[in-house]
């Protein structure tokens, strides 16, 4: 994977964390800071970890599947894109002001999912997963940080903008991998 397609992954992945992030900032009557921080550091941290838990999975049975391995990152990234788009048409639910462990944990999680399919993405693809995991989780704290402050002042408009803007990156990104694996425009 080149730096430029591990920058468009980081911020396609950072989308859903974006949406969130806005939810929250959309949820306390007067934001500050430490709001922002904790945002960040739960969605940023959740989208560092999983795909360097995907990409141990995915590394287990690599040699297995080499041969197809550019099929799964494309299916992978299509569905998890598919997905973001969809999610960016329904309405949004409304999310717990707190955030307290108890509210962010599972947040993060639910986050994170697609993450963790990308390691596994990333395990098929040779990628060096540690710069990756840093540039996912950086890029998605920022991302959240600011999110939590846009959420506070322009709230709903942007959220399903940002998770559609998220999916179709991602599938362009599968697309992309699928073509350069198959060599059609070599």
């Amino acid at each position: 994977m080149k730096f430029y397609e591990l920058v468009v992954l980081a911020i396609g992945l950072s989308m859903d964390a974006f949406a969130i992030a806005i939810c929250k900032g959309l949820s306390v009557p007067k934001i500050e800071p430490k709001h922002a921080a904790i945002t960040g550091l739960w969605f940023g941290g959740g989208q560092a970890l999983m795909p360097l838990i995907g990409y141990l999975l995915g590394i287990g049975f690599q040699s297995t599947i080499e041969s197809v391995d550019h099929w799964i990152a494309f299916i992978l990234l299509g569905l998890i894109g598919l997905n973001m788009i969809k999610e960016s048409r329904e309405e949004s639910k409304a999310l717990d002001v707190s955030f307290s462990p108890k509210v962010m944990f599972p947040l993060a999680v639910a986050d994170s999912i697609d993450a963790l399919a990308a390691g596994v993405t990333m395990a098929f693809l040779n990628v060096s997963i540690i710069p990756a995991i840093a540039m996912i989780g950086f890029t998605t704290f920022w991302f959240s940080y600011a999110g939590t402050f846009i959420g506070n002042k322009f709230g709903e408009r942007y959220r399903s903008k940002a998770e559609l803007f998220g999916g179709v990156v991602l599938i362009l990104i599968g697309i992309n991998i699928l073509i350069e694996h198959l060599g059609l425009f070599a």
